[in-house]
This record gives C-alpha cells, structure tokens and sequence, in this order.
C-alpha cells in the first residue's frame, strides 16, 4: 500500500523591502550644503541687482537727505541778526558828514518824557510817545495817532518810516535798569521783524544836570552801556547823545536844561538835531 506523503508548505510570509538607513550626521551634512548653495545664490543676485532690496522688500538704499543741510532762499544771516546793516559801522557811530535836513523826511521817533517836548527835526506827525510811555509799556499803551487809536510800536508797523530813533529811559532809577533793557530788547526786536528794512538808532539816554536821590549819572552811564551792548547784540545803529550833551564834570551842561520846564531846553533839542545829522551810518 502506498503511503499517503505529508507535504508541508510554509507558512505564509511576505517578504520584507531592504531598510534603509540615514544617520544624523548626513542629514545634517545634506542640510548646511543646501543652506550654503541657496545662500551664495541669494548674494549673487543681491550683488547683481543695485535694486535688490527696494524689489525684495520694498527697502530704498538711497543716502537721506540731512535737514539741517536743505537752505531755503530765505534762510539767511539776516534772521539771527535783524539789522544787518549796523556791523558796517562802530557802534556808538561815529562823526559824519552833516546830512541835510530833508534827511527827517524819513525818520520818525519813539520817546518817553525825555524828547516829548521837541518840536524840531522831526515832524509832528513822526514822533510817537509822550509822558506815559515807557520801555514797559511802549508795546501797549495807546497813542493817539492817524492810524487810530495804537501803540508807539503798531504805530511804527503802519507808518514803514526808512529810520527809527528811539529814547527811552524816564522810569530809570525807579525800575530795574534789567528788566528796562529786556523791555527794550523787545520792542526793537519786534520792530527788526516787522520792518527788516528799516533802519534803528538807539539813542543814549542823557545826563543828568544833578544827582538825586534815586537817579544818578553813574546809573545814567551803567544804563547806556547796557543799551550799547544791546545794539551790539541785535545788530542795530547806537548814538551816544549822552556824551553830546555832558559837560566836562560829566553832568548835563547847564545851557541845555531848563529848570522852569524840568526837561531839555530848546538848546538841548538843537544839540540833539545837529548830533543827529552828523552821525548816520
């Protein structure tokens, strides 16, 4: 009899795809020459391209322009000093040639108690102030004028005169000379912008034909240099009208005072006139 044969069959198995392995050490490797290839790439076409970054990144390589190097027009010396003019002359201005007498036909005159008096020189519609004007109110208090009712400072602003004489000082030895000489700084500067063509003479406060006991020449003298250093300062025209009226003592000389009036004589104003005249720059 023949015998049955036992086949056997293996069991059912699939086989396996060979494994493949990376170690981190090539990825790593893989990874930084990718890097550095993209990365030259990118240079190269940042190099090429003088507009790569505004294309990119909307980034302008472009130099800014400094403001402080831009200069309008209108941006001259002139703004720091408003009258320019008066470094062409020594201040206090020194003797000149006589002008002739039209030469007031072009100025006018700003004063306190001081010059109010005068009638002489200028005309009588060019002299602005009177007893209550002073260097700290001479922007405010209202003077009756052509132009209405206005300030010795808006009245000057309306009139455009070509030349500008000032005298102030009759507070003077009852006010701080400081605080005066700030007032002044003011109202000239003030004018220098409004009227930058026009020409300022500072006119140096008198002296004094005897001391009291709140005013005194040696006050009188601390004040016009004071006054000096301002015209100095804001580049404007200083006449020294007080040397002119000084007697030798260094007091104001008799024949230019009138003790009936309390004020400068019709001789002082003459004094005053001719000095005018014969110093302008």
């Amino acid at each position: 009899m023949e015998k049955n044969r036992t086949v056997q069959r293996g069991k059912g198995r699939k086989k396996g795809r060979p494994k493949v392995r990376f170690r981190l050490g090539t990825l790593m490797m893989i990874f930084i020459l990718s890097f550095a290839a993209c990365f030259v790439l990118y240079m190269s076409a940042a190099n090429l391209n003088d507009n790569f970054l505004n294309d990119e990144f909307g980034i302008s390589t472009a130099e800014p322009v400094s403001e402080e190097s831009e200069v309008t027009p209108d941006e001259t010396s002139d703004a720091a000093e408003p009258n320019s003019g008066a470094e062409e002359a020594a201040n206090p201005v020194p003797q000149s040639a006589k002008a002739e007498n039209t030469y007031f036909d072009n100025c006018c005159l700003i004063t306190d108690s001081t010059l109010a008096g005068m009638n002489k020189g200028f005309g009588k519609d060019c002299i602005f102030g009177g007893n209550s004007i002073n260097t700290s109110n001479v922007m405010s208090e209202k003077l009756e004028s052509s132009f209405g009712s206005l300030s010795a400072y808006d009245i000057v602003k309306n009139k455009k005169p070509q030349i500008l004489y000032i005298m102030l000082g009759s507070e003077l030895g009852t006010a701080s000379a400081d605080d005066m000489i700030a007032a002044y700084t003011n109202l000239v500067s003030s004018l220098s912008s409004a009227l930058p063509d026009m020409k300022i003479y500072v006119m140096q406060y008198p002296p004094v034909i005897y001391d009291s006991d709140t005013l005194t020449n040696e006050i009188i003298n601390d004040y016009n240099n004071k006054l000096l250093m301002m015209c100095d300062n804001l580049g404007i025209y200083c006449i020294d009208t007080n040397t002119a009226l000084k007697s030798e003592d260094g007091k104001l000389q008799e024949e230019y005072w009138s003790y009936e009036l309390l004020a400068l004589s019709e001789q002082g104003y003459d004094k005053i006139i001719e000095y005018i005249l014969t110093h302008t720059a």
